[in-house]
């Protein structure tokens, strides 16, 4: 492989070829490395360490170590919800850096990449604040003896296994309680997008973590796997296909092992009769090309009544195939490339089992005519889809929206329902009252009406096979935390930082 198969410039970060173990930056333990290719070009953008199994051993037991005898689990939430306050304003001043490597990697729209960012420092900061507020300690009275407790203590040490969609989103809604719970961690960072891991490696060392508090090595699915079944990790937290997720689940179980999982999805968003069509297709498809539809939560089932079915086709048709698709760094690009070559490899599958099931291909559906280099894919919309096709069954991760056709509305929400996911979904009324009775009746973690709608503030989650456990907001750190009774005869003396709430 010559020069020219390197994206030009050197990537913003200090250590690509080590690890970030027990607060030093660590030879790996063999020559293995990653190729971290740039989607819109498909060059090498930087290699980056593999790790094997003695690196990911490793990782473990400076986590153990720090937990079992280093200072973090033993300071107070206060003085590490500093940390946290501290690791938001370090990540301010490295937005642009992190923002241009999540593009590099991933292809998602420069602008969005920053803004998205910044909002990741605002989510640390939130979980500073939880240091002073949340009820870490209760007051109960027992059946017997004087005080009752309830404590809630770190789970101990967790490893979080990224995905390469959002990577820093998704690793800071885990990293972020972890901390503050008191957990050590070890991030293992996907091969295809490891930038933001190392990135935040070298933010905890900034800031001064304590040694082995943060950890990060990149590694494959063999590594993964050995991290999940090592007896010194006490909880496991993944973000990622449902394929995986079972795995994962079975290797925790044999242990008794805690674990949280975050998984597919295959959203749907139902068109009542009183909503204006274009409207809708309008706001379903700028939604869509949102990191180019590689979204678990994306609305990209369009249940709508029969009557209604060609308007929304034709309406969806027209918008989502006006997204200018482009290079994520021009600031005209609407969408930019999917991730890697195996991803637009599956679109293009499912595309054409799609066809060939007899759903109505009605724009889109294969490459842009004007890029003849990059991972691209057209804007897709499908009609006529049935919902035991694959083009509704199967999470695609792309920009392809199918429309489904339902007898009528109540029909409408049985479709909407008729899936093993549960992780997102939307109610397009102008009737409040109605869009709450839909969504009380949607088997789904999020409802939002008239839009795609998540927020991690609240909590983020799913029903049936989109995963166990919430993440964001308080709901986000009780897996984090385990619950202790404490019944006493008297009550103790407690640190100020700790004191109990009244019941």
């Amino acid at each position: 492989m010559d020069d020219t198969d390197f994206v030009t410039g050197a990537v913003p970060l200090s250590h690509p070829d080590r690890f970030y173990i027990g607060g030093s930056w660590v030879a790996a333990s063999s020559d293995a490395a990653f190729d971290v290719i740039r989607p819109a070009t498909e060059q090498i953008f930087f290699r980056v360490a593999e790790a094997m199994e003695p690196d990911a051993d490793r990782a473990v037991a400076a986590a153990r170590e720090a937990f079992d005898r280093g200072p973090w689990p033993r300071l107070s939430h206060a003085e590490r919800g500093a940390y946290l306050a501290a690791l938001a304003s370090a990540l301010r001043g490295r937005v642009n850096d992190i923002a241009d490597i999540w593009s590099n990697e991933m292809g998602v729209i420069n602008g969005a990449a920053r803004a998205m960012t910044v909002g990741m420092a605002d989510v640390l900061d939130y979980y500073a604040g939880l240091a002073t507020t949340f009820r870490f300690v209760e007051w109960h009275k027992p059946e017997a003896g004087a005080v009752g407790m309830l404590v809630r203590e770190p789970v101990g040490v967790v490893v979080a296994i990224i995905p390469w969609n959002a990577p820093l989103n998704l690793m800071i809604y885990k990293v972020a309680p972890a901390l503050l719970a008191g957990c050590t961690i070890v991030i293992k960072a996907s091969p295809e997008a490891p930038g933001e891991a190392l990135a935040f490696a070298e933010l905890a060392e900034q800031v001064g973590l304590p040694a082995g508090v943060v950890n990060v090595i990149t590694a494959d699915r063999a590594v993964s796997e050995s991290l999940v079944r090592n007896p010194l990790v006490d909880k496991v937290s993944f973000t990622g296909s449902t394929t995986a997720g079972r795995r994962i689940a079975s290797l925790c179980g044999e242990r008794i092992a805690r674990f949280t999982l975050e998984l597919g999805g295959k959203s749907a968003a139902v068109i009542l009769d009183d909503y204006d069509v274009g409207t809708a297709a309008d706001t379903i498809s700028g939604m869509a090309s949102l990191m180019t539809g590689q979204v678990c939560s994306s609305l990209t089932r369009i249940v709508v009544t029969r009557k209604r079915h060609d308007a929304m086709v034709e309406a969806l048709a027209a918008s989502f195939s006006k997204t200018v698709v482009g290079d994520p760094f021009d600031s005209a690009s609407q969408m930019g490339p999917l991730a890697m070559r195996r991803q637009r490899d599956r679109v293009e599958m499912l595309v054409q089992q799609g066809k060939d099931s007899g759903a109505i291909l009605a724009t889109g559906g294969g490459r842009p005519a004007h890029l003849n280099r990059g991972f691209y894919f057209e804007p897709t919309v499908f009609g006529g889809v049935d919902n035991d096709s694959v083009l509704a069954r199967e999470e695609i991760f792309g920009p392809v929206l199918s429309v489904v056709p339902a007898r009528d509305e109540a029909h409408a929400v049985e479709i909407a329902n008729d899936t093993i996911y549960g992780l997102n979904a939307s109610v397009f009324t102008n009737d409040d009252q109605r869009a709450y009775e839909v969504a009380r009746s949607l088997r789904s973690g999020t409802v939002g009406q008239n839009s795609f709608r998540t927020d991690f503030s609240i909590a983020f989650g799913g029903f049936k096979q989109s995963g166990i456990g919430r993440e964001g907001g308080e709901e986000g750190l009780l897996p984090y935390l385990e619950a202790k009774t404490i019944i006493l005869d008297s009550k103790p003396r407690i640190e100020p930082a700790a004191a109990p709430s009244a019941i």
